[in-house]
């Protein structure tokens, strides 16, 4: 039976900075075993398998933040962890094929890092039932074995958007999304409305990089760029982007053109390119480092659950980032808009 728990969030914003060092290949990579002092320490080995979406480790946003879960893990608790990597239009088979590899490892905690896994975990899962799953961003696949892990991204974004329409001088702004999915839709519609919250007559300037099945929108940076150049040609001062690893193009757009851009899912500042940190005038922070360490700690403790487990806005679960002081005359007015949707006052629309 699904349930649905919140989870409080207290993991510092600036675990997420990584280094890069994933795998390249489609095949599963093995991860350095962790000898921490946790729960399990004095037992057998927990053995975590990681299943990347495209971009892997090194993509600076959604998967190092997954990253810094499994690393934060291996750091306080006993861990054996295998990494694998989705490819840039493989077809679904590609990532069944990945999770099961995994298991034939023996690696029978499995984290499946995005919303395009969905459909193999439904199939593997019910495949293996002693296997447990934590799908991250996606409710599509349930069972008695998978936990799924949610964020209420239209909240952070919310937020970003309030600080694009406060900090625009042209009153244009852009969005690039990755791939046109609900889950990114999301993205688009707090930015909006946080925008809109802020100046009813803003211009909101919309592009997607590439349409389902096509999930390459995630690890293109010149699409990324190319989308962000036309946006700042077109009058936009900023620009915000829920692309994945395809997010370092608007970037070097923004510098290019000297605008501002603003990252997701990490606090960029601290993780994109250092040629690039300056451009960046906030990030929306998703803390899925918090949802991949809180799995793989109720395995280490031998409490999982199945079912939603939801990190939202009230739980710490996305948040906005300060880093570089772009935002700090804008703090208070953001805060009062965080609090506020918190308390309910303002409900944050999940569709544009």
């Amino acid at each position: 039976m699904r349930h649905a728990t919140k989870v409080a969030a207290v993991i510092a914003a600036a675990a997420l900075g990584l280094a890069a060092c994933g795998s390249e290949t489609p095949d599963a990579t093995p991860g350095a075993g962790g000898t921490g002092t946790g729960p399990a320490a004095g037992g057998e080995q927990i053995k975590v398998g990681m299943a990347y979406d495209v971009g892997g480790r090194g993509d600076q946003s959604f998967n190092d933040a997954a990253a810094a879960g499994l690393d934060k893990a291996k750091s306080e608790l006993k861990i054996d962890s295998k990494e694998a990597v989705a490819q840039n239009g493989e077809a679904e088979s590609a990532r069944e094929e990945r999770l099961q590899q995994l298991i034939e490892a023996g690696y029978e905690n499995i984290v499946a890092v995005g919303f395009a896994y969905a459909q193999s975990v439904a199939k593997v899962a019910k495949e293996n039932p002693d296997v447990r799953f934590a799908l991250i961003d996606s409710t599509d696949a349930q069972g008695d074995n998978i936990e799924n892990v949610t964020f209420a991204e239209h909240e952070g974004s919310f937020l970003v958007g309030a600080a694009a329409a406060l900090k625009s001088k042209t009153n244009v702004i852009g969005f690039v999304g990755g791939v046109e999915t609900p889950l990114i839709k999301k993205f688009e519609a707090g930015y909006i409305a946080g925008a809109k919250a802020v100046k009813a007559d803003i211009d909101i300037k919309v592009q997607y990089l590439t349409q389902p099945p096509d999930f390459s929108g995630f690890g293109d940076v010149a699409k990324g760029k190319a989308a962000a150049e036309g946006m700042y040609q077109a009058n936009a001062d900023i620009v915000y982007h829920a692309a994945g690893g395809s997010g370092g193009g608007v970037f070097q757009a923004a510098k290019a053109a000297n605008k501002l851009a603003i990252g997701v899912d990490a606090d960029q500042a601290l993780t994109a390119d250092a040629a690039v940190r300056d451009v960046i005038l906030t990030s929306m922070i998703k803390k899925v480092d918090v949802g991949v360490y809180d799995f793989i700690k109720s395995i280490a403790d031998d409490k999982f659950t199945a079912g939603e487990k939801s990190f939202d806005l009230e739980a710490g679960g996305v948040d906005y980032s300060t880093t570089g002081g772009k935002i700090d005359d804008i703090k208070a007015q953001l805060d009062d808009y965080k609090q506020k949707i918190i308390s309910g006052e303002i409900k944050v629309p999940t569709t544009p």
